[in-house]
């Protein structure tokens, strides 16, 4: 299988997991800054998997793995919010940025509880595209001078129970209604001369998607319009050459009026009436 790696080519989501890893990493003490900067920007470089698998082959997490062929067709999920609960430990647990900073995006899962810690840094968790371990879930953040964005997708019930010290949690996406089978985001933890930002937002694809259909309805307003034009001007010209026949019609019967009273007058005339 080693043999195929160089000839499959990695994504952007093959990326951002090894990405991840070498942030753990870092935290844990396993990489110092100078080891970080380097895979990581070997990690956003390579193009393969067999460019991506030796850079966390000496860590924990076992090295990038080509995707397996399941040559079993199965049913795709729906992204419906059951499909994303999906139950297990979570992708990660934790994250931590001193001086630096973290991310938590796409397609990962959330664990019952994440932990996050914050010291002149900052840290996002964007739950967009993340499943869920479970129905409730908890993001712990403490800041500390530094900064975190917690940005859920719509649907999503929020709660905020987070304490600010010359800081402060934002509260502004409490008390929005979740959706039927939507998971609840319960944001805790500590914010000293530092903040947590809620926000809800759409994902790419869905605002992409939502501007697709609003072009389309646009079309489609400008072609029902012009086909309404189409349908008035063939109808005024339909009036119009109607008209026209017409008054050609009365002009040629007067025509023949006209000449069958001048031959009338000449039989006449020559006494044959």
């Amino acid at each position: 299988m080693t043999d195929e790696l160089p000839e499959l080519r990695a994504s952007d989501a093959d990326r951002e997991r090894v990405a991840e890893v070498l942030r753990d990493a870092l935290a844990e003490g396993r990489l110092d800054m100078e080891e970080f900067e380097e895979r990581l920007d070997a990690t956003y470089k390579a193009r393969t998997y067999g460019e991506l698998a030796p850079i966390t082959r000496d860590l924990p997490v076992g090295g990038v793995a080509a995707p397996k062929v399941d040559m079993m067709k199965r049913p795709e999920p729906d992204g419906s919010w059951a499909s994303r609960i999906v139950g297990g430990e979570g992708s990660s647990t934790w994250a931590v940025a001193v001086m630096s900073g973290f991310q938590r995006k796409g397609r990962w899962t959330v664990p019952r509880r994440f932990n996050c810690f914050a010291f002149w840094g900052g840290g996002e968790i964007d739950l967009r595209e993340a499943n869920f371990a479970a129905g409730e879930v908890e993001i712990n953040c403490v800041a500390i001078m530094g900064g975190m964005q917690v940005i859920v997708p719509p649907g999503v019930e929020v709660v905020v129970r987070g304490i600010g010290i010359m800081g402060g949690f934002d509260h502004r996406e409490e008390g929005v209604p979740g959706e039927p089978g939507a998971p609840r985001v319960i944001v805790t933890g500590f914010a000293f001369w530092g903040g947590v930002g809620v926000e809800r937002k759409l994902t790419r694809a869905e605002r992409q998607r939502i501007r697709e259909e609003r072009r389309q309805e646009k079309l489609d307003r400008r072609e029902a319009a012009r086909e309404l034009r189409d349908s008035v001007r063939e109808e005024v010209r339909g009036t119009h050459r109607r008209m026209i026949e017409g008054h050609h019609d009365l002009m040629w019967e007067r025509h023949e009026e006209r000449r069958e009273r001048r031959e009338r007058r000449e039989r006449r005339r020559r006494g044959e009436d």
